[in-house]
């Protein structure tokens, strides 16, 4: 995959999790509010940079309450389009957010990240293609 060009961008973990998949910048950042590791000044910003996000871009989830399923699409991922500049905007804040409590976040391109599951004018859903 060509980390440089490319139709679709997305921000994932540097490591794998767990079950060797590689969380995207959002599940990154909302695992740390989770586990409680953001102190109340983080919170407050990841608080409001979320709620930004969700007006910006539909939630793929309200559609397919499915989509994520382990089962049912195994592996799915969330692509932005490179043309969403708006939503692209938003995410230095989480890069800076992750970097500041360790956590490593790559930028990758592709053409074709996968068979494509759901599609808006700013992201899509992929299962990625095996290999």
């Amino acid at each position: 995959m060509d980390n440089r060009t490319g139709v679709f961008v997305r921000y994932q973990a540097t490591d794998p999790n767990s079950r060797g998949s590689y969380p995207g910048i959002f599940a990154l950042a909302n695992g740390l509010a989770r586990a409680g590791l953001l102190g109340a000044e983080d919170w407050a910003a990841w608080r409001v940079a979320n709620d930004r996000a969700d007006a910006l871009y539909a939630d793929p989830s309200t559609t397919d309450p499915r989509i994520y399923d382990r089962d049912a699409n195994p592996g799915a991922q969330a692509w932005f389009k490179v043309s969403a500049g708006h939503v692209l905007a938003e995410l230095p804040f989480y890069e800076d957010l992750l970097a500041r409590h360790g956590v490593g976040v790559e930028r990758v391109h592709s053409s074709n990240p996968g068979r494509i599951l759901y599609e808006d004018d700013v992201q899509v859903i992929v299962v990625p293609f095996a290999g």
